[in-house]
């Protein structure tokens, strides 16, 4: 398989975008790599890269978006961040991937057993460890998790239900995000030049659901 060019990236439409990313995990959970030879992809790409889709994912050990959508060199603008949440910068980003360097899909990538989202929901414990930089990340979900946590409810990672509904309300959040604070990315949303869609993967399986 060969890396994408200006011309296979021009003719991809954002709903194929998130269909080469649907069959790249399929193979990934089926253990089927595409053939690839990633140094001829590094001599394909040493004057450019014209990658289809950026993913927002954690930096989580096991979420890499190149291999559970089984991609190679220049096929996606991958950001991460633990916890897949978006900044300033981060939408920077997104806007430079689909507006200034052509991707057609940007994809929110939360995982389960996310330990960001672990941490925010152990947030008093954590504080009391010292890391000012890591209770600045980990309060970022806390307006999340007032909203979705149900009354005399266990605030807890221990609590699987809510650690889940924190997963996949944090993905949405992220997506509305990015359309509220990036006009780009909505009016480029609008047009149909680009999707925003979110996912989930389930480091159990390998596989992607999306939501």
């Amino acid at each position: 398989m060969k890396a994408h060019t200006y011309e296979t990236q021009s003719t991809i439409t954002p709903e194929k975008a998130l269909e080469f990313l649907k069959e790249g995990n399929q193979r990934f959970v089926n253990n089927l790599k595409a053939n690839r030879d990633l140094l001829e992809q590094v001599n394909a790409t040493r004057e450019g890269q014209w990658p289809f889709a950026v993913v927002l994912s954690c930096i989580d050990s096991r979420t890499s978006a190149e291999l559970i959508f089984d991609q190679g060199l220049g096929d996606v603008f991958s950001i991460r961040i633990a916890g897949n949440f978006v900044n300033q910068d981060i939408l920077g980003s997104m806007e430079f991937g689909c507006n200034v360097a052509g991707s057609k899909l940007i994809v929110v990538l939360g995982h389960t057993k996310c330990g960001a989202l672990k941490g925010g929901l152990d947030a008093a414990q954590i504080e009391g460890l010292g890391m000012d930089n890591l209770n600045h990340l980990i309060n970022h979900f806390n307006p999340i998790i007032n909203d979705i946590i149900e009354e005399n409810e266990e605030r807890s990672s221990k609590n699987s239900s809510l650690l889940e509904r924190l997963n996949h309300q944090n993905v949405k959040s992220a997506i509305e995000d990015i359309r509220k604070q990036s006009s780009t990315l909505k009016n480029l949303e609008a047009e149909g030049k680009i999707k925003i869609v979110g996912a989930n993967y389930d480091v159990e399986t390998g596989a992607v659901t999306w939501l």
